[in-house]
């Protein structure tokens, strides 16, 4: 079964925290599905994605894009794991539950929601999608922002 972490952002916002998750994980050798509720916000990411730093980017599609198996980053508004990933984010308070209720979150190794701490929606949003998973018998892990912008695992 898939861990299932929360990750607060509070000094960072996702921009900044995105595609450093998304680096890291490929240098573990997994590939990733970011999950969004709005097609603007997928183009956003896309967007994010390819201008994040001046001498780097980050190569992913979107499902218009195609060969989505070749993408090892797959930015979708849905469940669909097209290029096997083992992580997957969520953004915008997309629905975690329901991706492990789908086929696809078999092939996960992780999931892992992001949301912003100040926005009191995204607080909400998280606060309830962890109380439901948690009566759901899911394992659940919660990482908070540090003022130096590490991650520390709260109890």
């Amino acid at each position: 079964m898939a861990e299932v972490w929360f990750y607060h952002l509070q000094q960072q916002p996702l921009e900044s925290v995105l595609p450093a998750l998304c680096e890291k994980s490929l240098e573990r050798g997994w590939r990733v599905v970011i999950q969004a509720r709005s097609g603007e916000r997928l183009e956003a990411l896309d967007q994010l994605l390819w201008t994040y730093a001046d001498d780097s980017f980050l190569a992913h599609g979107l499902a218009r894009d195609g060969d989505g198996a070749l993408q090892p980053i797959y930015l979708t508004l849905g469940n669909e794991n097209p290029n096997s990933a083992r992580l997957q984010l969520f953004v915008e308070a997309a629905d975690v539950a329901a991706c492990l209720a789908s086929p696809e979150a078999a092939a996960y190794e992780r999931l892992i929601l992001l949301f912003d701490g100040r926005d009191e929606d995204q607080l909400a949003a998280a606060r309830s999608q962890w109380k439901l998973l948690k009566e759901q018998g899911y394992s659940l892990a919660y990482w908070q922002q540090a003022d130096t912008g590490r991650w520390d695992r709260k109890l």
